[in-house]
């Protein structure tokens, strides 16, 4: 990962200086960099040595960091991973501009590889991941949102570019066709994992911990997994509830939500769900050779969910 640092920092450079400006305040947050992580063990675990590893792994993390820019713009953000966004800092139009700057320098990389393959896999998952975003804006204040649908939202959202971020790292290591799919389907079951998580520390974390307000995800009226199992099986009070701070993007009913959410068993319902994925997503390594890198990829399924932020 340090590696991979140093590439991110050299592959940051532009002659324009708001560019490195937002670009190195965004990334120099940190994060789990769990995506680039990914790309190295795939790659590690199926054998691969070589350098472009490190460049695929810079490459997803930049992805990613295009992402949040774009993303919190979208929901008005100001607070990620304990500190300003970057567009309460910079302002939306910079943020926007330097996310696009961040996905083209991330193509330019992926071509350095020279491998058609892995090209056409990120030019699909970018695309996927857009039109995640335009399932989760049009399901903002939706109250009949059913399960399934939330979680192609999140599979589209998140989880596609661990699903990249796994099949990559394999396909620079020359693997087998059944390997490449065993790596993207322990990917996707990864990321849906990871996201499950995400939603349920939004009712449950500690906004230190999260680095992020809590109530955040109803303060944008997104229908996320606790919420959509208590409008389904809470009592018909807390249905309502629920319902009403949704259709209204309401942070000030908050804490009544989460008394409503918590009281259901939604949290541990969908705690649960999430175990499974991860479970799911250990199942799926059966055709990788065992080693200490496969264990760290089974390690990393089960830290996905047993988290705090």
């Amino acid at each position: 990962m340090q590696t991979v640092d140093g590439v991110i920092r050299a592959r940051l450079h532009s002659d324009v200086v708001l560019i490195r400006q937002v670009a190195e305040y965004i990334i120099s947050a940190g994060g789990k960099r769990l995506r680039p992580i990914l790309t190295l063990l795939s790659g590690r675990a199926l054998g691969y040595r070589g350098e472009h590893l490190f460049e695929l792994a810079a490459m997803i993390e930049f992805i990613h960091t295009a992402t949040l820019l774009h993303d919190d713009v979208v929901d008005e953000s100001d607070l990620r991973r304990g500190r300003k966004t970057a567009n309460a800092l910079f302002g939306n139009a910079a943020s926007v501009l330097v996310g696009d700057f961040l996905y083209t320098r991330a193509f330019q990389m992926m071509v350095t590889t020279r491998n058609m393959t892995i090209l056409e896999v990120m030019a699909e998952a970018t695309n996927i991941i857009a039109e995640g975003e335009v399932l989760q804006l049009l399901n903002i204040g939706n109250t009949d949102v059913s399960e399934d649908e939330y979680l192609k939202v999140i599979q589209y959202k998140t989880a596609k570019l661990f699903e990249a971020a796994a099949r990559v790292g394999a396909l620079i290591a020359d693997a087998s066709a059944e390997q490449v799919r065993a790596m993207a389907d322990y990917g996707m079951y990864l990321g849906t994992a990871f996201q499950i998580i995400d939603d349920v520390l939004d009712y449950s974390g500690d906004a230190d911990t999260i680095g992020k307000s809590l109530g955040d995800d109803l303060a944008e009226g997104k229908p996320t997994l606790p919420l959509i199992y208590t409008m389904r099986n809470g009592s018909s009070e807390a249905s309502a509830l629920v319902r009403d701070a949704l259709e209204n993007a309401n942070r000030d009913r908050f804490h009544d939500v989460l008394n409503a959410v918590q009281s259901c068993g939604a949290l541990e319902y969908a705690k649960n769900e999430a175990v499974k994925m991860a479970e799911q997503a250990i199942a799926s390594l059966q055709s990788i050779p065992d080693s200490e890198v496969r264990q760290a990829l089974i390690e990393l399924a089960r830290l996905s969910v047993d988290r705090s932020a």
